[in-house]
Protein backbone atom coordinates (compact mmCIF):
# COMPACT_ATOMS: atom_id res chain seq x y z
CA UNK A 1 0.00 0.00 0.00
CA UNK A 2 1.23 3.21 -0.91
CA UNK A 3 0.77 6.22 1.89
CA UNK A 4 0.98 9.78 0.51
CA UNK A 5 1.07 12.13 4.03
CA UNK A 6 1.49 15.64 4.78
CA UNK A 7 3.57 17.21 7.78
CA UNK A 8 2.00 20.57 8.35
CA UNK A 9 3.00 22.94 11.21
CA UNK A 10 0.02 23.69 13.60
CA UNK A 11 -2.33 21.72 11.15
CA UNK A 12 -4.25 18.41 10.52
CA UNK A 13 -1.92 16.17 8.47
CA UNK A 14 -3.35 14.70 5.26
CA UNK A 15 -3.34 11.08 4.66
CA UNK A 16 -4.11 9.40 1.36
CA UNK A 17 -3.95 5.64 0.81
CA UNK A 18 -3.47 3.64 -2.45
CA UNK A 19 -3.44 -0.12 -3.02
CA UNK A 20 -2.16 -1.27 -6.03
CA UNK A 21 -4.31 -0.47 -8.87
CA UNK A 22 -5.99 2.31 -7.70
CA UNK A 23 -6.15 5.06 -9.69
CA UNK A 24 -7.28 8.34 -7.71
CA UNK A 25 -7.71 12.51 -8.27
CA UNK A 26 -6.60 15.18 -6.32
CA UNK A 27 -7.99 18.12 -6.18
CA UNK A 28 -10.17 20.60 -3.72
CA UNK A 29 -13.30 19.75 -5.56
CA UNK A 30 -15.82 17.72 -4.53
CA UNK A 31 -15.47 15.20 -7.36
CA UNK A 32 -12.47 14.52 -6.64
CA UNK A 33 -11.05 10.95 -5.16
CA UNK A 34 -8.64 12.74 -2.72
CA UNK A 35 -10.36 16.42 -1.53
CA UNK A 36 -7.18 18.89 -0.57
CA UNK A 37 -8.89 22.04 0.51
CA UNK A 38 -5.78 24.26 0.28
CA UNK A 39 -4.64 27.44 -1.01
CA UNK A 40 -3.92 27.08 -5.19
CA UNK A 41 -5.14 23.58 -5.82
CA UNK A 42 -7.11 23.29 -8.74
CA UNK A 43 -10.33 21.67 -8.49
CA UNK A 44 -8.84 18.16 -10.19
CA UNK A 45 -5.39 18.86 -9.59
CA UNK A 46 -3.58 15.71 -10.69
CA UNK A 47 -4.00 11.82 -11.21
CA UNK A 48 -2.29 9.34 -9.32
CA UNK A 49 -1.91 5.76 -10.51
CA UNK A 50 -0.63 2.78 -8.11
CA UNK A 51 1.64 0.15 -9.34
CA UNK A 52 3.77 -2.33 -7.03
CA UNK A 53 6.92 -0.79 -7.67
CA UNK A 54 5.60 2.99 -8.35
CA UNK A 55 3.10 5.53 -8.27
CA UNK A 56 2.54 7.61 -11.13
CA UNK A 57 1.57 11.27 -10.99
CA UNK A 58 0.02 13.00 -13.81
CA UNK A 59 -0.87 16.72 -13.83
CA UNK A 60 -4.08 17.63 -15.35
CA UNK A 61 -3.68 20.76 -16.95
CA UNK A 62 -4.03 22.38 -13.13
CA UNK A 63 -3.46 26.11 -12.82
CA UNK A 64 -0.42 26.35 -9.96
CA UNK A 65 1.25 22.85 -11.49
CA UNK A 66 1.96 19.62 -9.87
CA UNK A 67 5.81 19.02 -8.77
CA UNK A 68 7.85 16.38 -7.49
CA UNK A 69 10.83 17.27 -5.34
CA UNK A 70 10.52 20.54 -6.48
CA UNK A 71 10.11 20.19 -10.04
CA UNK A 72 7.00 20.88 -11.84
CA UNK A 73 5.98 17.72 -14.14
CA UNK A 74 3.32 16.64 -16.47
CA UNK A 75 3.92 13.47 -15.84
CA UNK A 76 6.01 11.72 -13.50
CA UNK A 77 7.20 8.23 -11.48
CA UNK A 78 7.17 8.68 -7.43
CA UNK A 79 9.12 5.79 -5.15
CA UNK A 80 9.49 6.22 -1.53
CA UNK A 81 11.03 8.92 0.22
CA UNK A 82 9.42 11.43 -2.96
CA UNK A 83 7.49 14.88 -2.25
CA UNK A 84 4.56 15.46 -4.03
CA UNK A 85 3.93 19.32 -4.03
CA UNK A 86 0.29 19.98 -4.86
CA UNK A 87 -0.35 23.72 -4.33
CA UNK A 88 1.04 24.58 -1.18
CA UNK A 89 0.44 21.06 0.15
CA UNK A 90 3.60 18.54 0.27
CA UNK A 91 2.89 15.07 0.72
CA UNK A 92 5.78 12.42 1.27
CA UNK A 93 5.31 9.55 -0.64
CA UNK A 94 5.72 5.94 1.42
CA UNK A 95 5.51 2.07 0.76
CA UNK A 96 4.19 0.30 3.71
CA UNK A 97 3.85 -3.44 3.70
CA UNK A 98 0.57 -4.57 4.74
CA UNK A 99 -0.02 -7.11 7.33
CA UNK A 100 -2.25 -9.72 6.39
CA UNK A 101 -4.89 -8.60 8.83
CA UNK A 102 -5.21 -5.51 7.09
CA UNK A 103 -5.72 -6.80 3.82
CA UNK A 104 -9.40 -8.14 4.73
Amino acid sequence: MWILQSSQPGGDPWTFRLRSGAIRTVGRAPRADFILDAALVSRVHCRLTARDDSVEVVDLSSTNGTFVNDKRVKKATLAPGDRLRVGRVVLTVEKRVMARSEMD
